[in-house]
């Protein structure tokens, strides 16, 4: 994660440079391929969210991508490994992703960046399924964004895609299906949205919180117990 804010303009000239520092390092019969997920890809496909503060990515290249990476980091005074495939090790994770993404761009003809968008997108961001990040109304944004562009994500397409990079659409939580299927029959992604992110907010600041005044070690496993816990506590002081 960096400690700058990615937007779509500085985003695109962060993989710009990205490309240009590569071909100086590889020459130009050594082709790439980058494939931006998570908040990068929501960023670049849609507007109603402005920044990110991560450039999780498939990254299919040779060892000078690493070199150019930090290259760039350290030109733009980004963090080492500004982009990483970290998110390899988490739940949404598939090697699937490669066959439904989308190109985006090729810069310095040789690095092709493809991005993640639509059902596909929106699969991966229900399996992740965090309460205390961007998960859950990023969720709403893309079905937001995608009814007012005119491409609205039915069931069916959102259900397809999950089927295609997991294999069953059971392979979500209950929980999160319920949320799904509660936010399509609502409607009222505007609405949604707002109060969503003002949910996550809230969350992140009590785990904030949490973590300053507790020893405890909060981990995948019980960080959404942690959260209701959390949630309880503060509405019943208020």
């Amino acid at each position: 994660m960096s400690d700058k804010p990615f937007t779509k303009e500085n985003l695109d000239m962060y993989l710009k440079e990205l490309a240009k520092e590569y071909r100086k390092r590889s020459g130009k019969n050594t082709p790439a391929e980058i494939i931006l997920i998570g908040g990068a890809a929501v960023v670049l496909n849609y507007g109603f969210r402005e920044m990110t503060y991560d450039a999780d990515a498939i990254i299919t290249a040779s060892s000078y991508m690493k070199d150019a990476i930090n290259s760039v980091g350290d030109k733009y005074g980004l963090p080492t490994g500004w982009m990483n495939d970290d998110f390899k090790k988490t739940e949404s994770y598939t090697p699937k992703i490669v066959q439904f993404a989308r190109y985006y761009k090729t810069y310095s003809n040789i690095v092709t960046f493809r991005t993640v968008s639509g059902e596909y997108l929106l699969a991966m961001k229900l399996k992740s399924g965090r309460k205390y990040k961007y998960d859950m109304s990023d969720i709403i944004g893309i079905l937001w964004d995608q009814e007012k562009n005119g491409d609205p994500l039915t069931f069916a397409r959102i259900q397809g895609a999950v089927c295609n990079l997991y294999g069953s659409y059971e392979s979500l939580s209950e929980e999160i299906r319920n949320y799904l299927e509660n936010v399509l029959e609502d409607g009222n992604y505007e609405k949604l949205y707002s109060r969503t992110r003002q949910f996550e907010a809230e969350n992140k600041d009590n785990l904030l919180e949490y973590q300053n005044e507790k020893t405890d070690i909060i981990s995948v496993d019980n960080i959404n117990d942690v959260i209701a816990a959390l949630r309880k506590k503060r509405n019943q002081t208020e």
